[in-house]
């Protein structure tokens, strides 16, 4: 079951096409990335599920069904572009949202007090905006996200300008939230942060869906095979590994002992690999499948290197 699905969904800004016939399926529970360089129709794909803008043809359906006004209720949103009313209290500020997302003051009250003690600001309920810090300001904005307890929760860039403890306040948080049954939208160019919390993502390039799934099929389905083999060799050099199974890449030095690393046929089996590795003359310290990170994946699909 998908939270929200957007489907076959274009959207033109007189003669620019924003969004090129993208859809994407946000299953129930889980982190969702939403990728891409800047200008690729990230943010445009956002207001249209939040109902700020609205697509010139396709269809956003949430449970299933296509979106409703009321719907926002049941969302929140934290955009890249912060804003707060710098003359405000904080503790005004943050009511004046929460009662604008729904809550009764008491509910709000109860829901704000609450976070304010979990993120350590409760001494500036009485504070202008304007005297917060940077970081400050991002968590009280978070709280006035989060505290009417959304079903689906799109964040965009959340940890930027976060100091690395607030970072880890906030990543558990979200991993909370996860585990409580919410639905997260996470856009963002960290891609350290997409490998470690989002279990699927869509990349958006120039306007196009480029490529969406789960993180690791995605990992091993657009990099290439290669294993990394730690080694002390039983002869001055070692002999190379039969080439219809492995090609050797590299072979250098490390620390103590060697390091190669082989190019390998996809779908060979570990067994055949290691059988390979076994008769060349070398005994084998560790040996692993060299996976590509997140960010090598994004560089090669947006620069269209991987077709």
């Amino acid at each position: 079951m998908n939270t929200i699905s957007c489907v076959d969904i274009v959207k033109v800004f007189g003669t620019y096409t924003a969004l090129n016939h993208v859809s994407v399926d946000v299953p129930k529970g889980t982190i969702f990335g939403l990728l891409g360089p800047n200008g690729a129709g990230k943010t445009t794909l956002i207001r249209i599920m939040n109902q700020i803008t609205v697509p010139n043809s396709g269809t956003v359906l949430f449970d299933g069904r296509p979106v409703v006004p009321d719907d926002v209720y049941r969302i929140g949103y934290l955009p890249e572009e912060r804003g707060l009313y710098k003359k405000m209290k904080v503790g005004e500020q943050a009511m004046y949202l929460a009662r604008l997302k729904g809550l009764s003051r008491s509910q709000a009250m109860a829901e704000l007090k609450k976070w304010f003690v979990k993120f350590g600001i409760e001494g500036w309920w009485n504070k202008k905006v304007e005297e917060l810090s940077k970081g400050m300001a991002q968590k009280v904005q978070f709280i006035t996200t989060v505290l009417h307890r959304p079903e689906l929760l799109i964040l965009d860039e959340p940890f930027s300008g976060f100091d690395p403890v607030n970072v880890q306040l906030i990543r558990d948080e979200i991993l909370r939230m996860k585990a409580e049954g919410t639905t997260i939208i996470l856009s963002t160019h960290n891609m350290a942060s997409v490998e470690e919390l989002c279990d699927n993502i869509a990349l958006i390039n120039k306007s196009n869906l480029v490529v969406t799934g789960g993180v690791e099929q995605i990992r091993r389905e657009h990099g290439s095979s290669q294993v990394e083999v730690l080694y002390r060799p039983s002869q001055a050099s070692a002999d190379i590994p039969a080439p219809s199974v492995l090609t050797l890449v590299s072979d250098g030095e490390y620390k103590d002992i060697r390091r190669a690393v082989y190019d390998v046929v996809k779908g060979t089996p570990s067994g055949e690999i290691l059988a390979a590795l076994a008769g060349s003359g070398i005994d084998v310290v560790s040996y692993r499948e060299l996976i590509p990170s997140m960010n090598d994946i994004f560089i090669k699909l947006v620069k269209g290197e991987d077709k």
